[in-house]
């Protein structure tokens, strides 16, 4: 389980939950591409696999400025719908995504942020930029569902 900690006005803690039309197979084997997000999550720029279980990120959303991290995949558990990195860089923490059956056929898949912010620009407007910040992170995670969303139903017309 990953550590937790110490709030500030540099940590952040998000939660989503995105109701998706597939079996829960077919969200893992999407997520678990993190190569193949950019295709389908506009603000997720790119990514650039360092070996099999690491690499680089970069996110740029609405504010003009972008984040780049060293990610490492630190679980990967198919059978409990589970996939975990541990970031550092522009943000130092973890993520998680969880991705459980609807019970209708669909999916839910939860994820789950706990981060440091350490890009300078961002702690430097920490206080009064931090309604801008959780709006920018609220606009790509609607952004990133409508991605996905699309992407799942291409793949499986009639869904």
């Amino acid at each position: 389980m990953p550590r937790r900690r110490t709030p500030s006005v540099h940590h952040y803690r998000f939660r989503d939950a995105w109701a998706l039309p597939a079996p829960p197979d077919a969200v893992y084997a999407v997520l678990a591409d993190a190569e193949g997000y950019p295709a389908w999550w506009p603000q997720v720029r790119r990514v650039e696999g360092a070996d099999d279980i690491s690499g680089t990120v970069r996110f740029r959303s609405l504010l003009p400025y972008e984040l780049v991290i060293a990610a490492r995949e630190s679980r990967r558990d198919p059978v409990a719908g589970v996939l975990e990195i541990v970031m550092t860089g522009d943000l130092e923490g973890w993520a998680r995504w969880t991705i459980r059956s609807d019970g209708a056929g669909g999916s839910v898949a939860r994820f789950e942020q706990d981060v440091d912010v350490r890009k300078p620009l961002m702690r430097r407007l920490a206080l009064p930029g931090r309604p801008l910040f959780l709006a920018n992170h609220a606009w790509m995670m609607r952004a990133g569902h409508r991605g996905l969303r699309a992407l799942l139903e291409r793949r499986n017309p009639g869904i």
